[in-house]
């Protein structure tokens, strides 16, 4: 592992990273996030899921710097009394999970569909990309609205795995197109370099040519899209839950609590929505920072 570490170190993706001081600021925040987003049954002071343990009598307690705050609620609690900084780190979690689970599956489809337009073109390729115009011509967040609607109308007492699937689903059919379209133009130019040519004239299959040469030279394009598309997937789980359509309300997402908090943020339970929306801008800055750092990286022309 430490060779491995030291040797990305030392290449040029590594030696930019270390010398990029927003990089590195956005890579500690992102693994503080993931950290306590992937151990949060250990990091956590409470555990908000558990019923047997929330108290209504400590419900809208206010931060523990304030008067009437409590050294047990470091950020305070909301409406059901859980606690906001545990509520917080299994929130992070909720939003990590839908927000990577949406891109890979969006990345799975899309590359396969561009890669395949691309290099196979006529009417296949003309059909797929008049697809993705019809997809772009709808906003993604109604898309996004309708498929998650429509989902917790036919399962309404479905349990939280389904209505997590029915999410990432919703948000993958929204980003898909983004990958088809990069990794399609992408194929178009490598299509016509030489090692293609010579590949299919030593008799090399088409799919083995595609999956073998073609994509990983596609790919470069596609992983700075995706660090940027989990920030996007984040920030629209958040908004779907805080519009009633997103995880269940018994979940502590963090587009659920600031919805929670929305509604007692005049009543001056201002923490409940305050340290939430926080969190959430904290995860998609870092995110968006890699993404932008990663680009830089790849492309020395932008340097």
């Amino acid at each position: 592992m430490k060779q491995v570490l030291a040797g990305w170190l030392d290449s040029d993706v590594g030696y930019s990273f270390r010398t990029s001081p927003v990089a590195i600021v956005a890579g500690a925040i992102a693994f503080a996030c993931i950290f306590c987003a992937v151990f949060a049954g250990w990091v956590a002071p409470h555990n908000p899921f558990d019923l047997t343990t929330l108290e209504l009598g400590d419900a809208r307690k206010p931060p523990a710097w304030l008067p009437e705050g409590s050294a047990k609620y470091l950020l305070g609690t909301d409406d059901q009394g859980r606690d906001i900084l545990s509520a917080l780190i299994y929130g992070a979690r909720i939003s990590l999970v839908v927000g990577v689970a949406s891109v890979v599956l969006s990345m799975a489809v899309g590359v396969a569909l561009g890669l395949l337009a691309g290099f196979r073109g006529g009417w296949l390729d003309a059909f797929l990309m008049r697809l993705c115009d019809v997809m772009l011509s709808f906003p993604p967040i109604l898309v996004a609205l309708l498929i998650a609607g429509v989902g917790r109308a036919l399962f309404p007492n479905a349990p939280n795995t389904v209505a997590f699937g029915v999410l990432i689903v919703a948000i993958t059919l929204t980003g898909w197109v983004q990958y088809a379209r990069t990794v399609r133009g992408s194929t178009l130019v490598e299509r016509n370099k030489e090692y293609v040519q010579a590949a299919r004239v030593t008799g090399v299959a088409p799919v083995r040519i595609m999956l073998r040469h073609v994509l990983p030279n596609v790919m470069g394009p596609v992983l700075v899209l995706a660090t940027i598309h989990i920030a996007t997937a984040i920030i629209t789980e958040a908004t779907l839950s805080f519009l009633g359509v997103g995880v269940p309300p018994t979940s502590p997402s963090l587009g659920t609590l600031i919805q929670i908090g929305n509604n007692y943020l005049f009543s001056g339970e201002w923490w409940i929505t305050v340290f939430p929306a926080i969190m959430l801008i904290l995860i998609a800055l870092s995110v968006n920072l890699l993404g932008d750092w990663l680009r830089d990286a790849l492309n020395p022309r932008l340097q």
